[in-house]
């Protein structure tokens, strides 16, 4: 069961919803990350699916074993003294009951939130589930986590935009579909990655009855302006995980060709402030 602490963090998570100020939250993909966000003042931290499989060894899409997933939530989550909701991808469970224990597995890692998407992986022919399908398993997370005695914030996720052609008509009707259908099992937030037009996003704000959360990059407008046009949450994905992969990928360029990574010296945390970044509170 929920403890009263991981409540209060729920309550606070919801609160952060509610706008007018938008929720800008960060994906961390291991402890040291999420204690950076934490440092740098963000009210809430994100996992992101992608940053925690590259960090365990694995490649993004369902990859990771569940419960190597859920220890890896686990140390981001009692790492913070934040809320954190985790990415859990499409479940990590074919059946109701296998997702309803992700969801009782989550809450017990101290999350209080999950993302819950209806793209499917591995399955060309049948890039999303069915709605009927995907409402089951919202209305089953619910579930779950009322039992555990958690209002748990369900973000459900639609990947029309990202797995339909930029060039189908229909995708925006069919994103409508979708995001009354989950918000009327359950849902909390929708989120529709793959969105980066103004006036997609406008009429996206004006359509959805609930909070809408979109994902963030160098073509989106910036959160300031999220902000003004109504959108209540902006997540990064695993744009910082990949951005540390990258700074890593460019010093081990420069290690093996020059023997030196002096130009990455500048600036550089010290091992004190590491240290004292991961000292135990």
């Amino acid at each position: 069961m929920a403890s009263r602490a991981q409540q209060q963090r729920a309550t606070e998570f919801h609160r952060l919803h509610a706008g007018p100020k938008i929720l800008l939250l960060p994906n961390a993909w291991d402890a040291a990350s999420a204690r950076i966000f934490e440092a740098a003042g963000f009210p809430a931290i994100a996992t992101t699916s992608a940053g925690v499989a590259f960090s365990l060894g694995y490649p993004d899409g369902e990859a990771v074993p569940r419960a190597e997933m859920i220890a890896a939530t686990r140390r981001i989550a009692q790492a913070v003294q934040v809320p954190v909701t985790a990415d859990i991808e499409s479940g990590y469970g074919r059946t109701l009951e296998e997702l309803g224990d992700t969801i009782k597995a989550m809450i017990d890692t101290g999350v209080v939130g999950v993302n819950l998407e209806d793209g499917l992986h591995r399955a060309a022919r049948q890039p999303l589930r069915e709605i009927e399908d995907q409402v089951e398993r919202l209305q089953a997370a619910r579930a779950a986590a009322k039992a555990a005695g958690l209002r748990l914030l369900i973000n459900a996720r639609t990947d029309v935009y990202l797995r339909h052609a930029p060039d189908d008509p229909g995708r925006f009707d069919e994103t409508m579909r979708r995001c009354d259908a989950y918000r009327a099992a359950g849902a909390d937030c929708l989120f529709v990655p793959g969105v980066t037009d103004r006036k997609t996003i406008g009429a996206l704000v004006k359509a959805i009855e609930g909070p809408l959360n979109l994902m963030i990059g160098a073509a989106t407008p910036s959160p300031r302006m999220l902000e003004q046009m109504g959108v209540r949450r902006a997540s990064t994905a695993s744009g910082p995980a990949r951005a540390a992969m990258t700074i890593t990928r460019k010093l081990a360029d420069q290690l093996i060709k020059t023997g030196s990574y002096a130009g990455f010296t500048r600036n550089l945390m010290t091992h004190v402030e590491a240290n004292k970044l991961m000292a135990p509170r």
